[in-house]
Parts: C-alpha cells; sequence; structure tokens
C-alpha cells in the first residue's frame, strides 16, 4: 500500500484529463476510483462515518421543515 498515493495522484490526473477532453464517464471513472483508493488509505476510514453524520444532520435539520411543523423547542414548563 506504499504506492496508494501514486495510485491516487494518476486517477486524479486522469478525471482532469478526461473533463480537459469532455469526456464526462470518464472523468467521473477515474474520480470514483480515487475516492475508492482514498478511504482504503488510513486517513480516508473516516470519510464514510464523517458522511453519514452530515447526512443524519441534514435530515434532523430538514424534517421539521418538510413536514410543516416548526422548530422544535425543548419546553421547560414555565410559559412566558
Amino acid at each position: 500500500m506504499s504506492s496508494v498515493g501514486l495510485l491516487i495522484f494518476g486517477a486524479i490526473a486522469g478525471a482532469v484529463i478526461c473533463a480537459k477532453a469532455r469526456s464526462a464517464m470518464g472523468a467521473i471513472v477515474f474520480s470514483l476510483v480515487a475516492l475508492v483508493l482514498f478511504i482504503a488509505t488510513p486517513v480516508g476510514q473516516g470519510l464514510p462515518g464523517a458522511v453519514s453524520g452530515f447526512m443524519s444532520a441534514v435530515d434532523q435539520a430538514s424534517t421539521p421543515a418538510l413536514n410543516g411543523s416548526g422548530p422544535q423547542q425543548a419546553s421547560s414548563g414555565a410559559v412566558g
């Protein structure tokens, strides 16, 4: 796994070359390969958890707006 950085760089370079040549599918494939290689490294292993946490926060924030209810407020029992 010592050369994974070089493979990631090659995949990113391939994506850039495909994008400049206006080959969208090639750029998408190279980008996905780079993403998979990055997640395989120790640095990128936390990425799926971070994306999951972000999507969960967005879901919790948008659900009240989509259901038509106002924001949830904690009730302290005091009327003020």
